[in-house]
């Protein structure tokens, strides 16, 4: 008996009969463009019973151990050569107890409520916790809903709490490391490369938070592209190196942190002259849009969900390059001169603050951080780009329960610094520091 095409059940039926999630039947469509439901004069969806098996199909395919993306690519080889997945399927066929094992959840257990329970487990130090709870995703949800529903916001929850003081820096660590472990596993478990385009992936110089760049491949992996995964800190020559080795189709730059975000500049520079395409995100471009003008190639972005579909319109030759801004002369020749001088500006900030932390480590520390962000926000154009990073400070200073003016002592000590080493040149750096000066004040 054939199935019926005609569209004749709204969602809340589909739902019901097959025991999907509403959001990862929005995703399949919305990715794959299976199953393909007709709309209402409204924007409704209905569906035929024939899309009803689709899903059904892919729900048991699923259960068989395949990723959502593999049972897709099965599902086109097989209407590729003519032949109808479903032809031999009488309606409600697949083993129903399958489907559910693998997708089905109650009202409590959601990845809202997992992503919770893993963060908790994490807060606790808790590896057997945290594992569980990650395991029992696997087994409900695709790997890419718990890869970007638990893992992701989940470190980003965990992010936060470090910023308001809520979480520690060992949590924090310990956290990374078992979502990195994690990927790093899905990445090395993935299938053999159906498609016949490379990416390259990786972070510049001076960049060592790896958790969305390996997050991207492995998403990437998963769509059946041939993905180079190089990990952290990669010297700029290697990158011109690697692509010209593997004669790779794009590479994809992920920068975090404004003093990274300037090393990526410097690399993409580089490629763009090779004439390499190249695309790059990260935390800072969503925090400082203006720096996406002073970076050559196609920003991928702010989620990584745009960043996946912003890779496919580049691989297929449809991206569009924005204008590329350069900093004024102002900031070109301030950033020379700090540059040069740079050391003997720290060395009279270290002269002239207190020991206000509780080790010299500590205040180098400081000294070498705010030194790294003004080289970035200078080579980039705009000293109010490190205001962001100051949270970093001050974080420091809450931590070892110090009070806010001393702070301010720091920068004007270090704009007096500024000023007796390069003079009217770091004009831009000095009114910054009295700016934040005032604001602390």
């Amino acid at each position: 008996m054939s199935l019926s095409k005609n569209p004749a059940y709204n969602l809340k039926a589909v739902l019901q009969e097959t025991n999907i999630a509403a959001d990862t039947l929005r995703a399949w469509e919305r990715r794959y463009g299976l199953p393909m439901p007709q709309r209402t004069a409204g924007g409704h969806r209905l569906y035929s019973q024939y899309d009803i098996e689709t899903i059904k199909w892919l729900l048991a395919r699923q259960a068989e151990g395949l990723s959502i993306s593999r049972a897709v690519d099965l599902w086109n080889e097989k209407t590729g050569s003519s032949l109808d997945p479903l032809a031999d399927v009488a309606p409600s066929a697949l083993p129903s107890s399958q489907t559910t094992l693998a997708l089905s959840a109650s009202m409590e257990t959601n990845l809202e409520v997992l992503r919770a329970q893993w963060i908790a487990a994490c807060m606790k130090f808790s590896e057997a916790g945290s594992e569980q709870v990650l395991n029992q995703a696997f087994s409900i949800f695709p790997v890419e809903s718990v890869c970007m529903e638990i893992l992701q916001k989940g470190m980003v929850e965990i992010g936060s709490l470090w910023y308001a003081n809520k979480a520690s820096v060992q949590q924090e660590h310990f956290a990374s490391g078992l979502a990195m472990r994690r990927l790093d596993a899905l990445l090395s478990a993935s299938p053999a490369p159906s498609r016949n385009q490379t990416v390259l992936v990786g972070c510049p110089p001076n960049e060592w938070h790896t958790f969305t760049p390996l997050l991207l491949a492995l998403l990437l992996r998963r769509r059946g592209l041939n993905v180079i995964y190089l990990g952290a800190n990669v010297p700029t020559d290697r990158f011109e190196e690697t692509v010209s080795s593997v004669k790779a189709n794009l590479v994809i730059l992920v920068s975090q942190t404004l003093a990274s975000s300037a090393a990526l500049q410097l690399t993409a520079l580089a490629l763009t002259g090779l004439r390499i395409p190249v695309s790059f995100g990260g935390r800072i471009f969503i925090i400082r849009p203006d720096i996406v003008d002073h970076i050559p190639g196609n920003y991928l972005g702010d989620t990584i969900g745009s960043s996946l579909e912003e890779v496919e319109k580049l691989l297929k030759g449809k991206g569009v390059p924005h204008q590329l801004r350069t900093a004024s002369q102002e900031y070109l020749a301030a950033h020379q001169a700090f540059v040069s001088k740079r050391t003997h500006i720290e060395s009279t900030v270290k002269e002239m603050i207190p020991p206000f932390l509780p080790s010299p480590e500590g205040i180098n520390t400081g000294i070498q951080f705010l030194g790294d962000n003004i080289a970035a926000a200078l080579q980039l154009g705009d000293m109010e780009h490190v205001t962001n990073e100051m949270e970093w400070l001050k974080i420091l200073l809450q931590s070892h329960e110090r009070p806010a003016q001393e702070l301010v002592d720091f920068m004007n000590n270090y704009s007096q610094a500024v000023d007796r080493h390069i003079n009217g040149q770091g004009e831009p750096i000095k009114h910054w520091l009295r700016v934040q000066a005032g604001r602390e004040a």
